[in-house]
């Protein structure tokens, strides 16, 4: 259930972002061609190839039972990628010259090299050409150069001033029951909806079964205090029997999380809606519905804009891909191939 990041997979940007400021060219070196994991195509975005090669390296980061279950996400993924990279092509204000992917291209090469790694053989393990891995780094730069110009002071702000609790510290901790319908079948989903508010009810029913034992009179406080225990101890109970996350083995506890970064947005968005020791109803994400019980809430500090104004920042940027990405995918001609059968 955690969030996706922009290239979870791909450790050459992944260097990229921790880069240090201080950090000298290296000389470049001779690169073999790597040649690609699978052959073919997986994807057409407007006409433009998504390699398999790009959706097997990733693959090869996922355990074999999870991997169909994974392929739809990386594909969707990387489509949105070619669609943003295919939208900010368009703005000329946005171009990348050759010897700004050269710059990125040598930091790469010397933080590899403090790290006493060769940069080929980083390419091998990566499953990547050196051709490849430069155009990830010019699609990259272009949307960093794109959000650079969208992130308006006023609306950095803004953002900061109407949601500070994404960027103070503000922990939660929750349980949760995840059923995992095929989330292509709507009626699947209704049905999977369905039976979590059938548990919900069940579990409310055993809080009130276990609250009607108190004595007549009980002080309030006690009464909550009980309550709280009941419906902790009933919804673990339910998570074990039902859920089909692995959390249920926890009783589904997800432990601690910020609103941002950690969790996917509709989960976190909810589970910090809910006050401690309240239900949600059902919640609908990219893995399935969910019954989500907070438990917890840890009070953030507070902060000041100018400390925290790249936090926001990236806030920004991330909200601004969702919406390019919303209005772009609709009118896309996506052409996914079927997948290939394993050897």
């Amino acid at each position: 259930m955690r969030r996706m990041q922009r290239c979870w997979w791909t450790a050459p940007l992944l260097v990229l972002s921790c880069l240090t400021a201080s950090a000298q060219p290296a000389a470049p070196s001779p690169v073999p061609s790597v040649p690609p994991a699978a052959s073919g195509v997986a994807v057409r975005v407007n006409g433009q190839p998504i390699p398999e090669s790009a959706v097997d390296r990733a693959l090869d980061r996922v355990p074999p039972a999870k991997r169909d279950e994974a392929r739809k996400q990386i594909l969707d993924f990387l489509v949105e990628n070619v669609l943003l990279d295919q939208y900010v092509l368009q703005l000329p204000q946005y171009a990348v010259e050759k010897k700004d992917v050269d710059a990125k291209e040598e930091d790469v090469r010397a933080e590899l090299k403090k790290q006493n790694k060769e940069f080929a053989k980083m390419l091998e393990e990566m499953k990547l050409t050196e051709a490849e891995l430069r155009e990830q780094i010019a699609a990259d730069l272009r949307w960093t150069k794109f959000c650079a110009d969208m992130a308006k002071e006023d609306q950095l702000k803004q953002l900061f001033e109407s949601e500070k609790v994404l960027f103070d510290g503000t922990m939660v901790r929750a349980r949760h029951i995840l059923l995992t319908p095929p989330m292509t079948d709507p009626k699947a989903i209704a049905d999977a909806a369905a039976r979590l508010r059938v548990i919900k009810q069940e579990i409310e029913a055993k809080v009130d079964a276990g609250l009607a034992k108190l004595p007549a009179g009980t002080d309030p406080l006690a009464r909550e205090k009980e309550r709280r225990a009941l419906l902790d101890d009933a919804f673990a109970a339910a998570a074990k029997e039902k859920s089909q996350c692995p959390s249920k083995v926890q009783g589904g506890d997800v432990d601690y999380f910020q609103r941002s970064g950690k969790m996917v947005e509709p989960f976190a968005k909810a589970a910090f809606a809910l006050k401690p020791f309240q239900m949600s109803d059902v919640v609908q994400t990219q893995f399935g519905v969910h019954l989500i019980l907070l438990t917890e809430r840890k009070p953030g500090l507070e902060v000041k804009f100018a400390d925290v104004k790249d936090d926001v920042k990236d806030e920004f940027c991330d909200r601004l891909r969702e919406q390019v990405v919303a209005k772009l995918k609709p009118r896309a001609n996506i052409v996914i191939t079927p997948a290939p059968m394993p050897k």
